[in-house]
Parts: C-alpha cells; structure tokens; sequence
C-alpha cells in the first residue's frame, strides 16, 4: 500500500484553502493547516482530521513552526499551498502607506516566509509547493496597483525559487485566478450590478469557484506532476489572455471569405 501524502495548507480556512483542504482529505491525504482564525481552525480540522495550528504567516517564526510540526507529525511534506492573500482596490493616491505595507506583508511576505520554510524542509525530498498569484499581475486593472505590485512579486519569487530548487526536485509553481466567489470577495460578488459587470469582463461569462482553483493547485500538487516547475497557470476566465466577445452591427460585419473580427 502506497504512504499517505502529507500536505502543508497556509490560509487554510479562506474559500480556495478550506476547499482545497476538502479536496485533499476526501483523497486521503494527512494535512497540516494554518491560518488565523482559531475557532475556524479547529473547526475545519476536526471536520477533516488534520493537524491544525494557528499562524499568522507575516512571521516567519510561526511559519517555521508549522513546518517544523508537520514534519514532527508526519514525517515528510510531499507538498505546499500558499493560500494566504487580501483584497485592495484603491488606486495608487489613495493607498495610504498603512495599507500598501499590510497588502505587501499579506501577500509577498508570508508567500517568501512559506517558500524559505518549504525549501529548508523539502531540500532532501523534494515536491511541490503552489503559491497564488492573481491575474492582475498580469493585466492592467484600474485600482489595483498596490495588489498588482504584491502578486507580481509572488510570480517572480516563484520562478527565482522554481530555478534555485530544481537539482533537488523541489517544484515551485502559480495559479493566477480572476474574480473568484469567497468570503474575501462578498463585497465585489454580492451586489448583483457588481456581478454582472464582472461576469462580463471574464470571456467565459461568469466568475469563479473555489473548485476552479483548486482543481489547478491539485493538479500541480500531484507527484505525477513531478516534471512541471515555473510555470503560471491562469485560472480566470480567459480574463487574461483573450478579449470578451463585442457585439458589432451587421453593417461592419466582413462579407464574403473574410470572418467578422466579433461575433
């Protein structure tokens, strides 16, 4: 009978991470969670059965620890999920120096705390640790500017680390999803004006599921994987790489052979 895998999950009890705990241990995996919230922690590990320690992953003493407790526990870590992030829409002017800094601490800190954690760890095993960048690290969003900054970095930090742990068989990718439907995200998803405007701008017509993430963080989590490293994988609609489809009057449709630019 093949080991359980073992399983690191940061943000644990957040809409993807607590989705992607589900997921893992409906497969039987062992998990050691972290998050904030303790009453949520404990909640979501006695529902599963996993390891649970409270964490504020801005620090990188806690986020040894729950590393170091994983591997106490079980022994090896086969992968890692970083599913630690906040929401800022304020355009530059408006961002305070407060809020630029929390919106980095959140985000790129405790993704490099994580990724420091996991390469310590993990050196001599090898495996696969997935972080979560956005999509707007890779288009131009009006109003996100400080959140831009901090997921592009996280894209940057996973190819420098992707590259560094490559002879010992340490994988580091990113999934970069659009608008995704969480708690995080109630304000933008709650209001049915806000819904549809941002259903429109995703190509496929609607926004995302956690599922929709975690399928992709699953995916690059599995040992089968185990020749995928540096890479970006957008979860988002099409929201990054194509252009919704625009109605256009007949009169500017093309004729004949040549196909209409819209449809």
């Amino acid at each position: 009978m093949s080991q359980p895998l073992s399983f690191v999950v940061l943000g644990a009890t957040g809409g993807i991470g607590s989705e992607l705990c589900r997921r893992l241990a409906a497969k039987g995996a062992r998990l050691t969670i972290g998050g904030r919230n303790e009453l949520k922690l404990a909640e979501l590990a006695a529902e599963l059965g996993a390891h649970a320690y409270v964490v504020d992953a801005t620090q990188g003493d806690q986020v040894d620890r729950l590393f170091d407790e994983a591997i106490r526990v079980n022994g090896i870590i086969h992968g890692v999920a970083h599913c630690v992030g906040s929401l800022l829409l304020k355009p530059a002017h408006l961002t305070s120096d407060a809020e630029w800094s929390a919106t980095l601490e959140t985000n790129l800190t405790s993704a490099f705390f994580t990724v420091r954690a996991a390469a310590r760890t993990m050196m001599r095993t090898g495996g696969s640790v997935v972080l979560i960048s956005s999509a707007v690290s890779q288009i131009g969003l009006a109003n996100h500017e400080a959140l831009a900054a901090a997921k592009a970095g996280i894209i940057g930090l996973m190819l420098s680390a992707a590259a560094t742990y490559a002879p010992q068989g340490l994988r580091f990718n990113c999934v970069a999803p659009g608008l995704v439907r969480t708690p995080l995200t109630a304000r933008l998803t709650g209001s049915e004006s806000m819904l549809r405007a941002s259903m429109r701008r995703h190509p496929l017509r609607r926004i995302g599921e956690p599922v929709d993430v975690v399928s992709a963080i699953e995916w690059l989590l599995d040992p089968a994987q185990s020749w995928v490293t540096g890479v970006v994988i957008p979860v988002d609609g099409g929201l990054s790489r194509i252009l919704p489809s625009t109605r256009v009057s007949k009169d500017l449709q093309a004729d004949g052979d040549e196909a209409a630019p819209y449809s």
